[in-house]
């Protein structure tokens, strides 16, 4: 199987000084999305869902400023992940607690009766899908438009290099190298991010 990519020790370091803005904004561009996705996917609104963000984030600096996790108890992601859920889950008490309008309580005690679905793997797939998108804009102004779409068309819509190479007027050689060149800045700037533990 393989082994998932750890996020990178420095950052979670420079996470404790809570002054340092590019760390907290590195963080947030990747893990508040995620959060926000597991939310939605766990029946919250619009609006309940980024509050439960800010309220996950606060939780994260608050634990990491006491040095609450512990990497010899499992990854970083995981530990997020059980933080992000067990607040969803308080949500969703707190507001099954409160007095609700009138409606068709046949539905929702049908959509109540089924089964949360708790998927740390998919939180993790999502988590990669973050990344890429993230790094993703972050790079992509270092490249020229053809090299970008090529990248765009091969790789992330996989069109067959001949047929972007007609889209394009170049050679399919050049759309393998567009791609190319792209991949590995994408991988140079995930592994960045991440950095080995």
């Amino acid at each position: 199987m393989e082994q998932t990519p750890t996020t990178r020790l420095s950052l979670l370091l420079r996470l404790r000084d809570s002054r340092d803005k590019r760390a907290w904004y590195e963080f947030t561009e990747v893990y508040a999305p995620l959060i926000y996705r597991l939310a939605r996917r766990k029946g919250l609104q619009d609006a309940d869902a980024a509050d439960l963000v800010q309220e996950v984030l606060r939780t994260v600096a608050r634990a990491i400023e006491r040095d609450s996790y512990d990497p010899n108890r499992g990854s970083f992601r995981g530990w997020l992940f059980r933080i992000a859920r067990n607040l969803t889950v308080n949500h969703l008490l707190s507001q099954a607690r409160q007095v609700r309008g009138s409606g068709d309580s046949g539905v929702r005690d049908f959509l109540d009766a089924l089964p949360a679905r708790e998927d740390p793997v998919a939180f993790d797939a999502e988590y990669r899908r973050q990344l890429l998108w993230w790094a993703a804009e972050q790079v992509r102004g270092e490249f020229s438009e053809l090299t970008w779409r090529a990248f765009w068309l091969a790789g992330v819509e996989g069109r067959s290099a001949q047929e972007v190479a007609d889209t394009l007027s170049t050679t399919s050689g050049t759309v393998y190298h567009c791609k190319s060149r792209v991949m590995a800045r994408l991988r140079k700037k995930i592994t960045e991010f991440e950095g080995d533990e």
